[in-house]
């Protein structure tokens, strides 16, 4: 089963990403390197519109493939881009995936990343038929642990050396949605 192109919780909108997009998406990493250095493998300073050319034109093919899905995250009343998301390291045949996202320096802390990964989560289990999804994030990323932690997603514990971003290994807290944590009447 293939996910819609673009979801919407009527404040923001989840699209694929298209070519139009590079300029804006260039424009926020860039904007956002601070919050994005420490934990994001694929920022660099120099993070170039060849860069983000390059990265778009690889996904429709995870996509066809169905082994990621990302969305560009927009906001629904001004079209601005806000940041990037997406389920990826999908295991078809144990049901489950991992979910991450990202939000623009200029616009954090006003709900926009749960709003995305709600949406995706809801997207992974209620249309992509997954029985679980994971939020792995570095044990010192508070901001996004708070994410998790905002849409329900339950703390499992902590995985060693989970996650390496350059030359930095990190431990991991671990998080997950079932099925059951997506109650549309709790949310």
């Amino acid at each position: 089963m293939q996910p819609p192109d673009e979801i919407t919780d009527n404040t923001i909108v989840l699209r694929r990403y298209q070519f139009s997009d590079v300029p804006m998406l260039v424009e926020a990493v860039r904007e956002s390197g601070d919050e994005l250095r420490p934990w994001i493998s694929w920022y660099h300073e120099n993070f170039s519109e060849q860069d983000a050319r390059s990265w778009i034109e690889t996904l429709p093919e995870a996509w066809a493939k169905g082994t990621s899905y990302d969305y560009a995250i927009i906001d629904s009343a001004d079209g601005r881009y806000l940041g990037g998301c997406g389920i990826n390291d999908i295991s078809w045949t144990s049901r489950f995936a991992n979910i991450g996202y990202w939000v623009r320096t200029t616009r954090t802390q006003q709900g926009i990343a749960s709003r995305a990964a709600l949406l995706l989560g809801r997207l992974a289990i209620e249309q992509l038929g997954l029985v679980r999804v994971e939020i792995v994030v570095a044990v010192g990323n508070e901001a996004s642990q708070r994410v998790a932690q905002r849409v329900g997603a339950v703390r499992e514990g902590i995985l060693r050396n989970r996650i390496v971003v350059g030359d930095k290994i990190y431990d991991a807290v671990m998080y997950s949605l079932i099925p059951e944590d997506l109650s549309i009447e709790d949310k």
